[in-house]
């Protein structure tokens, strides 16, 4: 049997894993200020970050429509899977679920499902490739969304912010409380609800101590041990090594990946950010 493998932009494939046939990406757009970002091959992350810099509002994103996802469906495939954004924090979810619906009323039969990750970035990206490695396997379409859907359940997501600018042009954040944690050089270190809502985990005086929070909490869960870990950073590819080193030492993962941010994840993580899930 066929599969593709459909995900929203805010997963962060990398560019030689995106080249592999049975992926699609399916791209969401950004706007900051009067311009508009398409989250595609095109999209310059340097471009984007100082963009948001310069600009006084917060950068505000757009999720694919119902049509894009369709015309991604059309891709002869007897298996399509769809990874999306958390639903909590995008209406990609939304409208690959509408795409199916309306997908199903001439196909009916058709064998599509749609994943809520709950997460974002490197949460997507362990999801399309364990889906990936699940589907190669020749395991038939109900065993996979069965197997996929249990280990978003299980998965956690982990990011450390350097700059608190996007937090407080969107009103998370009061400009005194920006103010106070930027003089004290405060980090925060924030994750996942199982739903999929961003939630703080801790903060720090460093992002060097932040890193090293994080990974003294993934060693003190005793479930990572031989699971997948992924880690995404945005412009900082030396604090993403400093993580894997400090993991490796302290942590029993099969697998450490790296990877950068696309459009979607720059705006959430922003200039010096580090997302990882396992």
């Amino acid at each position: 049997m066929s599969f593709k493998i459909i995900v929203d932009s805010c997963c962060d494939l990398t560019p030689a894993q995106l080249r592999e046939d049975c992926f699609i990406k399916v791209p969401l757009t950004i706007r900051v200020g009067d311009e508009t970002v398409v989250d595609d091959e095109s999209f310059d992350q340097k471009a984007l970050l100082q963009m948001m810099r310069d600009c006084p509002t917060a950068p505000q994103s757009a999720c694919p429509s119902p049509v894009q996802y369709m015309d991604a469906f059309d891709c002869g495939a007897d298996d399509i899977y769809v990874v999306t954004l958390s639903a909590l924090l995008s209406g990609s979810h939304n409208a690959a679920a509408q795409a199916r619906n309306l997908w199903l009323e001439d196909h009916p039969g058709a064998n599509i499902h749609i994943f809520n990750s709950c997460s974002a970035s490197a949460g997507e990206v362990l999801v399309a490739l364990k889906l990936q490695e699940l589907a190669e396997a020749g395991l038939d379409f109900t065993t996979v969304v069965s197997k996929a859907s249990q280990y978003i359940e299980e998965m956690n997501t982990l990011f450390v912010l350097e700059t608190l600018d996007n937090l407080r042009k969107n009103g998370r954040l009061t400009r005194t409380q920006a103010l106070v944690t930027s003089t004290l050089h405060i980090k925060l270190l924030m994750g996942s609800t199982p739903q999929g809502e961003i939630c703080k985990k801790g903060q720090a005086l460093s992002i060097k101590q932040a890193l090293s929070k994080m990974a003294g909490m993934m060693a003190a869960d005793p479930n990572h041990a031989g699971r997948r870990l992924c880690i995404i950073h945005c412009n900082c590819l030396e604090r993403a090594f400093h993580l894997k080193e400090l993991v490796q030492k302290q942590c029993k993962f099969s697998e450490v990946l790296i990877g950068d941010t696309g459009g979607i994840s720059t705006v959430y993580a922003n200039d010096g950010g580090v997302i990882a899930a396992y």
